[in-house]
């Protein structure tokens, strides 16, 4: 009995080191044709974050101690250290191993806090504690790894990995570059999100999806939007989608097993799907709210269109929205990330157009009649898909493109194929415009583009009629029904449409005036640092829309020095006042004529508010004057 055990543990690991080996050489030839494609990066990231932990350390002088004390359970291949800014600032230690298996040993090396009362919950958020004796003998590491593949105990790959760059420090980088395709580039590197915020993003994800495995062992939490699309600036919020049956359109690989006769007995839902999702949604808020490390700040907002859970992670300086029927948004967010990968100039553009939106005031932090980042970058893509040599294709391009390994259709019965392919689109831009102009050309298109009569399609490429009177529209490129920038108010696209026109005439005069010396680069704003030059102007003041005077009253006399006289006045000390001195002619025409027909005005006032003052004979003396 035990000598058939033992074969079938060497028959499944076996199997393990098999299908590790095929995962790796896939890896490795899908990396050989080009960019992964977004399957393939969503699945190297997850198993990423499986094969990581987070420590929380007193200093990141930590790093020895804590690399020889968790070497013990496998090998570590990267290290980085973050920081959490509070009262006091937290340090933490993100380290990955080289096997999922070698991270689940050190997490279930982990044991429960005694000086706290509550329910210790496995997860790979961990706590280094100082050694009972720092004098002691050092805690040996594990001598069965290849020390090859090992960091030196003082190799950190990043150090305070999450800061962000302060805006003094930014700018200063920016006066420096070469000219403004280096600004644009600059801008890009230093504002997205870095590998270490992505892997952040994906451990809370593991965090939940994990919480929940035991009940629901085919769930799945994946990140969306902006922490996963390509276009996420550093400090963005991460957008989780949690789906209980696992069904979100990634690939798997099949193990060529017949489906199993053994059925779970499932929990039928009398309720519609709505309610059921906001009671799921509830429940689970609480379940966060009381049991899962690091996460505070738990609010439920079920009444939205989309029903989401909002919280702030403590241990990862992160805010979390968790929702669990926003499929489309999830396939949003792979169509983005595939525009992202076409050309390299599509992402560098989006971020300096965010950014100078942000200086300007045309984006907001909290929602409103403002526009929003989606729609910005929605614009961008379509201006990139109308240039006479598109960078981009059509949506309805990669539609056509689309085989039947590339359907997708949410529970909601919103159809979201289209080609993940892209070598199968065969999309290829010819257009070898610099970034610099592609972006004084975006300002042009838009300063002339008709928002009140004409829609935006992304599907199309090309403008629609406008559907109904929304001040900007822009098709929604999955809900084809919806408007992108329903939100976005009358004033706002006015201001859009302003801002533009503003945009393109600085930027305009800056490529003509490109030859500043390099000596006058560091003192002076040049280039998209005019873009950003007044961030006072983003104020919304309540008289902003209004038209200022066309002629103000002291434009209409010349200043003259008043004589002051030493002696007093015959008029009882007051000084009189100097004639007046137009400027020409018609002028004091003018002004005589004004003073005329006030004066006309005055005296029919006068007339009017006499009558109108003078009191009515009484009934009684009209029946006297009438016997």
């Amino acid at each position: 009995m035990n000598n058939l055990m033992r074969r079938a543990q060497n028959v499944q690991l076996w199997r393990k080191y098999c299908v590790k080996q095929y995962t790796t050489e896939a890896a490795s030839a899908s990396l050989s044709r080009g960019k992964p494609n977004y399957d393939e990066f969503i699945g190297g990231r997850q198993v990423q974050a499986q094969r990581s932990i987070v420590v929380q350390v007193s200093s990141e002088k930590s790093y020895s101690e804590l690399y020889n004390y968790c070497s013990r359970f496998g090998s570590i291949v990267g290290a980085h250290h973050y920081c959490v800014r509070h009262d006091d600032d937290l340090h933490y230690i993100l380290l990955e191993y080289s096997t999922v298996n070698e991270a689940s040993a050190a997490i279930d090396s982990g044991a429960a806090n005694g000086d706290l009362s509550g329910v210790p919950v496995r997860s790979p958020f961990l706590w280094f504690k100082a050694a009972p004796g720092r004098r002691g003998p050092k805690l040996a590491a594990n001598t069965n790894n290849n020390n090859n593949s090992q960091l030196p105990l003082s190799d950190l790959l990043s150090v305070d990995g999450t800061r962000q760059l302060d805006q003094a420090s930014l700018l200063s980088q920016l006066r420096g570059a070469a000219g403004i395709e280096q600004q644009v580039q600059l801008l890009h590197e230093h504002t997205q999100l870095n590998d270490l915020g992505v892997r952040m993003r994906f451990l809370a994800a593991l965090q939940v999806q994990q919480a929940i495995s035991g009940m629901f062992p085919a769930a799945q939490a994946h990140p969306f939007g902006s922490s996963v699309n390509g276009f996420g600036r550093m400090g963005c919020d991460l957008d989780l989608i949690l789906r209980f049956d696992g069904e979100t359109g990634l690939r798997k690989e099949s193990d060529g097993e017949p489906p199993s006769r053994l059925i779970y007995h499932t929990k039928e839902n009398l309720s519609n799907g709505r309610s059921q999702t906001q009671r799921h949604m509830e429940c689970f808020g609480d379940m966060l709210h009381l049991f899962l490390p690091g996460v505070c700040h738990v609010r439920r907002i079920l009444q939205a269109r989309v029903p989401i859970i909002k919280y702030h992670h403590e241990h990862l300086n992160l805010e979390v929205d968790l929702s669990m029927s926003n499929l489309s948004g999830f396939y949003m967010s792979e169509l983005l990330y595939m525009f992202g990968e076409i050309d390299p100039r599509v992402r560098p553009l989006t971020f300096s157009i965010r950014r100078w939106a942000q200086a300007c005031g045309l984006t907001n932090p909290s929602p409103g009649r403002w526009i929003s980042n989606f729609s910005l970058t929605c614009l961008v893509m379509y201006f990139l898909q109308q240039l006479r040599q598109p960078i981009l294709p059509t949506i309805g391009a990669l539609v056509k493109a689309a085989e039947a390994k590339d359907v997708r259709v949410t529970e909601d019965g919103i159809n979201c194929t289209f080609g993940r392919d892209l070598e199968r689109v065969g999309f290829q831009s010819r257009n070898t415009s610099s970034l610099s102009e592609l972006l004084l050309q975006f300002f042009e298109f838009y300063s002339q583009f008709d928002f009140h009569n004409r829609a935006i399609s992304l599907n199309e490429g090309r403008q629609l009629a406008k559907p109904d009177h929304s001040a900007m529209y822009i098709v929604n490129p999955l809900e084809q029904l919806l408007n992108v920038s329903k939100n976005v108010s009358l004033e706002e696209c006015e201001r859009l449409r302003i801002e533009v026109r503003n945009a393109a005439w600085i930027l305009e005069s800056e490529v003509e005036n490109s030859t500043l010396p390099e000596s006058e680069r560091q003192d002076e704003a040049w280039g998209l640092l005019n873009l950003f030059k007044h961030p006072e102007k983003a104020v919304i003041r309540p008289n902003m829309f209004f038209k200022p005077r066309m002629v103000e009253v002291s434009d209409l006399f010349e200043e003259q020095q008043q004589q002051s006289t030493t002696g007093p006045a015959s008029d009882g000390g007051a000084t009189a006042s100097p004639p007046v001195a137009y400027k020409n002619v018609s002028v004091r025409q003018q002004v005589q004529s004004i003073k005329a027909a006030t004066r006309t005005e005055l005296k029919q006032l006068r007339e009017s508010s006499s009558a109108a003052a003078a009191p009515s004979p009484s009934p009684s003396s009209k029946n006297r004057r009438s016997r």
